[in-house]
């Protein structure tokens, strides 16, 4: 068969909630399980996987992009593709949901891309460097100072050699359990503190210097990723040592380019998951490039570890704890750091995931017919 007679000839979406281990929460938000978006993309006899993480209604706008802008088509032609998705959207809205569901086929179709030419996906991108850095993430609000300081300094015991936690939900213990945080990693750590926007300028900047005290090196969203103005504010009076990070809300390359725009941040935060997959995610780190900005990505390590592997801006992947526990459990293929990296199995084509449906079949809550 030559390129030009392969066409797309199914689609499958599916739709899974997976409680998490214990409650979770952050600056702004509580929550107890996590939905994964699966779609996979058939194709002279291979399969491209593709998700992201997201609301079920995700998974009907993913399913009835698949039936509108893929069935029949060349699926080696992912700028066309892509740009067919976009154009569906129009009416609709292209962020938000829409662009959650573009994401996941967008990274079925890289995926699918990869294994039709029988590669790795970082081999297909063209890779600047065969492993990526990552951080432990989690650090829930939620969490006592017992389960904070066990997963923190649990994963610098990994050798992770940077972890983050989350603030915010009652700023009067932050200060406390930061100091918590610092003791339990030692001194040789990188400490990151993520808000998730709860925080008014003025706290963030108070907040700021106390954080310091820590040498925590990382604050993200410290206001609402939407207030650049602020964004910009807080990194103006930050004490020097502690960079701004914000992005993991953009869902195009306008939103990128508006934030890099205002100075708002040091590090843009990339996620293929939300900003239109590995195309849009690629798209950014471009956008960022332009700037002298480095990139940060955001969750979704098997996935990101790949496009990262692809980026010579590249900072470090975010090792999120529920998206690690959950790729773990239901991919075959999953790979966890080692010696504080990850690195992309290059003898497996594609991402190197295979999705295990019977293991999964449990947490099914909607599947396309």
């Amino acid at each position: 068969m030559t390129a030009s007679e392969i066409s797309v000839s199914k689609v499958d979406v599916s739709a899974y909630t997976i409680p998490t281990d214990a409650p979770e929460g952050d600056g702004t938000l509580r929550w107890d399980s996590t939905t994964l978006i699966i779609c996979e993309i058939h194709a002279a006899g291979e399969i491209g996987l593709g998700y992201s993480y997201g609301n079920q209604a995700t998974a009907f706008v993913a399913d009835y992009l698949a039936g509108k802008c893929l069935l029949h088509r060349s699926p080696l032609d992912i700028p066309a593709l892509h740009t067919s998705m976009l154009q569906q959207v129009r009416n609709d809205g292209s962020r938000g949901i829409a662009s959650m569901a573009i994401s996941a086929l967008d990274v079925a179709l890289w995926d699918l891309k990869a294994k039709l030419s029988g590669s790795s996906l970082v081999d297909v991108l063209g890779a600047v460097n065969t492993s990526v850095a990552a951080y432990g993430s989690g650090g829930f609000t939620t969490y006592s100072k017992q389960q904070l300081s066990a997963q923190l300094s649990g994963w610098v015991d990994d050798g992770l050699k940077s972890v983050k936690m989350k603030i915010g939900a009652e700023p009067a213990t932050d200060a406390e359990r930061v100091r918590t945080a610092r003791e339990a990693i030692g001194p040789s750590a990188n400490l990151f503190v993520d808000a998730n926007g709860a925080y008014d300028t003025r706290q963030a900047i108070v907040f700021a210097n106390k954080f310091a005290e820590q040498n925590v090196t990382w604050f993200e969203e410290p206001v609402s990723s939407d207030d650049l103005v602020g964004l910009r504010r807080v990194r103006d009076r930050v004490p020097g040592a502690i960079e701004i990070a914000a992005g993991e809300y953009g869902y195009d390359s306008f939103y990128f380019r508006h934030m890099l725009q205002a100075e708002a941040v040091d590090i843009l935060q990339l996620d293929a998951t939300r900003c239109k997959g590995f195309t849009g995610f690629l798209e950014g780190a471009a956008i960022a490039a332009s700037f002298g900005v480095q990139i940060s990505a955001h969750c979704a390590p098997s996935l990101h570890m790949h496009a990262g592997c692809a980026v010579s801006t590249f900072r470090h992947v975010e090792y999120f704890h529920d998206h690690a526990r959950i790729e773990a459990m239901l991919f075959d293929g999953f790979i966890s750091p080692r010696d504080g990296e990850l690195r992309p199995d290059r003898s497996r084509h594609g991402i190197g995931l295979t999705f295990k449906h019977s293991d999964a079949e449990r947490f099914l809550v909607w599947r396309s017919k």
